[in-house]
């Protein structure tokens, strides 16, 4: 970049910083006037400087920034691999496909076998289970933490069962050392589904350590964003070979687009019934798909990384702020840590008691009427969806909970862009309505 080049961008990124602190308003928070959001990202200067930049390079495809928070973010995550993708839903696809690889031989999961996963959650965790034509095995949840046991996941393990593929509820660890144990023992793969819980930990551990592949998105609503955009981390780099090969159309190469003949011998390969010396960068040994990020989500991705402490600490102080709040309130059912375990919780979870003199959806219209934003427990028991209807699947026990968080839970917002105003809005309005209610 030449001296007049480097001035000009200069002057533009000042001119962005400028723009940016120009329209950065305190708005004071009316009650029942302000939206109050249940999720959302919280950007500054520094993330829009860093979009502006990458478009001024017309940064545009997976290039520098995209390696850069990949290398960043595993070491964060304590992982020895991260692969940026598209969204937290194709990262999940990928960590389910990458366990059907011919590459993994024997332990390669195979149509048909089982995989352990919660009826109660989000469908992108369950989704890439059926798309690889495995067979959904749906154990249920406790009330409090939202997530599974140790034991109904070992009553789940039957003779075709390969794999678990659960979630950490709303940021809550689900038991991970537990289930780890198990599925070593079983001879099972792990996938931890990390979206809603970057930076929280159970036993003093980071989750997204505990299985053999973990996910995480960067949707606005998450932890860290890129406006869209997930990752798949491992330790195994085997396994890191193939979620690369999967996610870049299947290629057997490992060459980044624009490099050539890193391995030193491009045309030197013999694969399948091709013919000697055909171009490595052309070779597919996957049925891949193209879910690659770009550098403008990962320019966004580092500034919002460098802040992530700082956002996990505002998501538990706000977390622990409700909890304080509504302690004591009757008719409800407050969640609580996973003993063991420090939440960077996602959301704060209420479940009306069944045997309440309201319902949910009273609850639910009073507070969205105060224009306080409420979600429920993503799809609540999935089993009661049409899109799964008819579709292969097990159960193992009941589902009691599950229909219960269908029934009569939903979560308000936690996250960094929340005042303590707000949550106390948050915490008063429910105390009324209750109140009000013998």
């Amino acid at each position: 970049m030449s001296n007049g080049e480097a001035e000009h961008k200069a002057l533009v990124l000042d001119h962005v910083r400028k723009y940016h602190q120009e329209r950065a308003t305190d708005a004071e928070f009316v009650p029942g006037v302000t939206e109050i959001w249940p999720s959302g990202a919280v950007l500054g200067e520094e993330d829009r400087v860093a979009l502006v930049e990458a478009a001024l390079e017309m940064r545009i495809a997976a290039g520098r920034s995209s390696r850069q928070f990949e290398s960043a973010f595993a070491r964060r995550m304590k992982r020895r691999k991260a692969h940026l993708t598209n969204s937290g839903s194709s990262a999940n696809l990928l960590a389910m496909a990458a366990l059907t690889s011919p590459s993994l031989e024997d332990r390669a999961l195979r149509p048909g076998d089982e995989v352990i996963t919660v009826a109660a959650g989000f469908p992108t965790t369950v989704n890439p289970i059926l798309q690889n034509g495995l067979v959904p095995v749906f154990v249920d949840i406790d009330l409090a933490t939202y997530n599974t046991t140790a034991d109904r996941v070992a009553a789940a393990i039957g003779p075709r069962t390969r794999a678990i593929f659960l979630a950490h509820a709303l940021g809550n660890p689900f038991p991970a050392a537990e289930i780890a144990q198990l599925a070593d023992e079983n001879d099972l793969f792990l996938i931890e589904d990390n979206c809603d819980a970057v930076g929280s930990t159970y036993g003093g551990r980071l989750t997204g350590t505990f299985g053999d592949l973990t996910t995480v998105s960067f949707y606005p609503a998450h932890h860290l964003t890129m406006g869209e955009g997930g990752c798949v981390l491992t330790s195994n780099l085997a396994l890191a070979r193939v979620v690369e090969s999967l996610r870049d159309w299947g290629r057997d190469c490992w060459c980044e687009p624009g490099e050539n003949n890193k391995c030193l011998k491009r045309f030197d390969y013999r694969m399948g019934s091709l013919p000697e010396g055909y171009d490595h960068k052309y070779i597919f040994s996957h049925v891949g798909y193209n879910l690659k990020a770009t550098d403008l989500q990962a320019a966004l991705g580092l500034t919002q990384l460098a802040r992530l402490d700082a956002f996990v600490e505002a998501r538990k102080r706000n977390w622990r702020h409700l909890r304080d709040a509504l302690d004591g309130v009757p008719h409800l059912i407050l969640p609580r840590a996973t003993p063991g375990s420090d939440p960077s919780w996602f959301g704060f979870i209420i479940t009306v008691d069944p045997d309440a003199p309201f319902g949910r959806r009273e609850l639910v219209a009073f507070l969205e009427a105060r224009r306080i934003g409420t979600r429920l427990l993503f799809a609540g028991n999935l089993t009661r969806h049409p899109a799964y209807d008819g579709r292969p699947h097990r159960i193992s026990g009941d589902l009691r909970n599950s229909d219960i968080v269908t029934e009569q839970s939903f979560w308000v917002g936690v996250y960094p862009g929340l005042t303590e105003e707000m949550l106390d809005y948050v915490a008063a309005s429910v105390r009324e309505f209750v109140e009000a209610r013998p």
